[in-house]
């Protein structure tokens, strides 16, 4: 039976997924650029923490034998370097301050990690209450 993440590994988790979001969230909010360009970085946001999800998901899917076709693994891949590219580009082409652009790329990737942490401990969490095949049977 695998073990359940550690209470603190998924408090930690979380802190880092919503103090991410927030911080780029609340960085957006305060920020003197065209709402065009809030939208912008709001949608790399929100597309990077989908496709972080699914990446993850599909690694881990294809680690425990659930099948994932190959589309949607590339798809998922394509998508998070995608996001990366996209928050780069939009960052290095920005007027912004380059202690405004360090901060909007590790709210980013902190935010991306926290979502990564979160799904695998979500999976790992439903993979410890799952009673193996075998002692089923046995009962």
């Amino acid at each position: 039976m695998k073990q359940k993440p550690s209470i603190a590994f998924v408090a930690a988790s979380w802190v880092a997924l919503f103090t991410g979001m927030l911080g780029f969230i609340i960085g957006l909010w305060n920020a003197t650029m065209q709402l065009n360009e809030k939208g912008y970085y709001f949608t790399i946001l929100m597309y990077g923490l989908f496709a972080a999800v699914s990446v993850q998901k599909c690694v881990r899917d294809r680690l425990e034998g659930i099948p994932v076709t190959d589309i949607y693994y590339g798809i998922s891949w394509v998508s998070m370097l995608l996001t990366l590219i996209l928050l780069i580009v939009g960052l290095w082409n920005a007027t912004l301050l380059p202690s405004e652009k360090g901060f909007y790329a590790f709210a980013f990737l902190l935010s991306i990690f926290g979502a990564i942490a979160v799904q695998k401990n979500t999976r790992d969490a439903q993979a410890a209450g799952k009673e193996p095949e075998n002692i089923r049977e046995e009962k």
